[in-house]
């Protein structure tokens, strides 16, 4: 799949199957699904500028390369969104942090919006999008299509698992965004959720049904 960059490290793969696991604990999975963000933040800035600065090192003075351009932004889709933040924020502390807030209609499996608040300049940003499922990939599409309002040219969509059904929607309506996921599972069942999967990642993180 174009622009689809999955994740397949022993380590994140074997942590992903713990998480799976229904008997995986409500503090087992958020320090599982914490330390799989870090790996695929990794992956998902492999790819950013840089520059380079004059430093001084114990021995002598050189040119190093740096992050260039302003500080990148993280964006939570709230609520499961989280998770991935705690631990990409490790990884990179000086991001600016955004937050959409959408939650999915159980009937129409539409996303409905409740909160947006975003750093400015986004469009000088290299913008990270983080959600833990890619299932219908409506409220992701509606999630971008915000973050483009708000000035955003440059965005990467992170998340845990995917399904086929929520990329093929991401890249028809967002055919510019790349993804990064630790794995593309087989379908999405009657009512939107992601088969085999590990549930609803918000409740199993937040210990909530």
């Amino acid at each position: 799949m174009k622009d689809v960059t999955v994740v397949d490290h022993p380590l994140v793969q074997h942590k992903l199957t713990l998480m799976r696991r229904k008997e995986t604990s409500t503090a087992e999975f958020r320090r599982l699904l914490r330390e799989i963000s870090q790996f695929l933040a990794y992956e998902i800035t492999r790819e950013l500028p840089l520059t380079k600065r004059t430093i001084d090192t114990p021995l002598q003075e050189m040119e190093a390369p740096v992050l260039a351009g302003k500080k990148l932004a993280l964006i939570s889709i709230l609520r499961a969104g989280n998770g991935l933040l705690d631990g990409v924020l490790e990884l990179i502390p000086s991001a600016r942090v955004g937050f959409v807030g959408l939650y999915r209609d159980e009937e129409t499996l539409k996303p409905v919006e409740y909160y947006f608040k975003v750093p400015d300049s986004l469009n000088e940003r290299v913008t990270i999008a983080v959600d833990p499922m890619l299932a219908t990939g409506n409220s992701s599409a509606a999630a971008i299509d915000k973050l483009k309002e708000a000035g955003a040219t440059d965005i990467r969509f992170l998340c845990l698992l995917a399904a086929p059904e929520g990329i093929a929607r991401m890249q028809e309506a967002h055919p510019d965004v790349s993804i990064v996921t630790a794995a593309v599972d087989e379908r999405l069942n009657e009512v939107g959720y992601i088969v085999p999967g590990l549930g609803d990642a918000g409740d199993r993180m937040f210990g909530t049904k």
